[in-house]
């Protein structure tokens, strides 16, 4: 007779949404108080209730119902840490901002030249004003695009900055 292999017991999922339910009613005190039983230490002072909230949640389906595969954590790591992702989208911003009015901006698009006059309160494209580059580009092309990075702003980092 061949041997069956028994797994684990599937998580109740009725009971995890209970028990996320009632963190949902905790108070912050009761959370700080969750908090430390979980995870051995007190939680940063500076976290307000929804993260507290969530993080506990997550916690807790991670014990159920298994935390991220390896792929799904090297994939995290590599992201980097919070203060360099801000520091990244702080210089990308500045470099974007460097547009001065009276710049023209120019994609070829469809086998046409699209031209675009930066301005100061905006953008000025076939003798209409748009609020924001994505405008533009939606309007010339029908759909959602990124409009700095459709006019080529966000393909390439400057040589300073740490992509």
């Amino acid at each position: 007779m061949p041997r069956v292999r028994i797994g684990p017991a599937l998580p109740d999922q009725e009971a995890l949404d209970v028990e996320i339910a009632r963190l949902r009613d905790l108070d912050i005190v009761a959370l700080r108080s969750r908090w430390h039983a979980v995870f051995g230490r007190r939680p940063p002072p500076h976290l307000p209730r929804h993260l507290l909230f969530r993080i506990l949640v997550y916690r807790l389906q991670a014990d159920r119902l298994g935390d991220l595969d390896k792929a799904s954590r090297r994939l995290l790591d590599g992201s980097g840490s919070p203060e360099k992702v801000g520091q990244n989208a702080t210089t990308l911003v500045r470099r974007i901002a460097d547009v001065r009015p009276g710049t023209s901006l120019s994609r070829e698009w469809n086998g046409r030249m699209q031209r675009v006059m930066v301005l100061a309160d905006g953008f000025a494209w076939n003798g209409k004003i748009y609020s924001s580059l994505s405008k533009v580009a939606f309007a010339i092309t029908g759909t959602r695009w990124n409009g700095p990075r459709f006019f080529g702003l966000r393909d390439k980092p400057s040589r300073g900055s740490v992509a």
